[in-house]
């Protein structure tokens, strides 16, 4: 699969739960901007058919590169980027919960969800939108993985896609700061992930996020009970110069921490 038609499969399934994303990318449209994705993020289960290591195989056969490698010790995660010759596809940030550093209990819920996955799930970058790979999860067992992981929680639910497209402010026209961008947002009415600020990083870092929180949607779990849970969000990202007059082109982790919890269940 060619990494542009990935990325328009992606798309299609993203905005079917992320509905604010499309309306978000029509409103810069309209104000006569071309959108282009500084990166697309996906999360996944360690020690599972779908770990990180069984996905970055697939990013490989698009092109892609790894070049930087995180550990996000609240959150019990470790994460991976990867980057393509052609500068106008997106980066991938891709992320992977160590569940043997989570309590028992969640450890045993997330080991009955991994056992459903095909163990030859990973057959071609189609993965990266195949969803839940395994049954329903009870409200209760939501509820025990949300009281010690949102990540495992949203996993559960969501299972493996897109959760989150970026904005690149670098490639707009007429809002080259990410204050003006927020501005706009909060002026259009979205609610924007303020856990740090509503700006994540700073020029000194090199990198300045923001992002929305995420959409909602009624999920029926496998007891019968309705929530409302999260879906996914958008991003917006601003990259600065470095001193060797490269533009940064990785993630800061005290950003992705922050930025990750724009899926938390309000």
């Amino acid at each position: 699969m060619q990494a542009s038609e990935f990325f328009d499969f992606l798309w299609q399934n993203y905005i079917e739960v992320t509905p604010q994303a499309e309306q978000i990318q029509e409103m810069f449209k309209g104000n006569g901007e071309e959108v282009i994705n500084d990166h697309v993020a996906f999360r996944t289960f360690a020690h599972s058919p779908v770990s990180l290591a069984k996905l970055e195989p697939q990013l490989e056969s698009m092109g892609y590169v790894a070049y930087g490698a995180f550990r996000f010790e609240a959150k019990h995660l470790v994460a991976r980027c990867y980057k393509h010759a052609d500068p106008l596809l997106p980066k991938i940030f891709l992320s992977e919960l160590l569940t043997e550093e989570l309590p028992q209990n969640c450890q045993d819920i997330i080991g009955k969800l991994v056992a459903e996955i095909p163990e030859d799930a990973v057959q071609s970058p189609a993965i990266f939108w195949a969803k839940r790979l395994w049954n329903t999860v009870s409200s209760e067992d939501y509820e025990t993985l949300l009281e010690h992981s949102e990540y495992a929680a949203w996993l559960a639910t969501m299972g493996l896609q897109a959760n989150h497209f970026t904005v690149s402010i670098n490639q707009l026209n007429n809002f080259t700061s990410i204050e003006e961008v927020n501005q706009l947002l909060l002026d259009e009415g979205y609610t924007l992930n303020e856990v740090g600020g509503l700006v994540k990083g700073s020029p000194t870092l090199f990198l300045e996020q923001s992002s929305t929180m995420a959409d909602k949607m009624s999920f029926t779990f496998a007891d019968g009970k309705e929530k409302t849970i999260s879906t996914c969000f958008y991003e917006f990202a601003r990259r600065h110069e470095m001193p060797n007059g490269e533009l940064f082109d990785s993630f800061i982790e005290g950003n992705a921490d922050k930025i990750f919890d724009s899926t938390n269940v309000q």
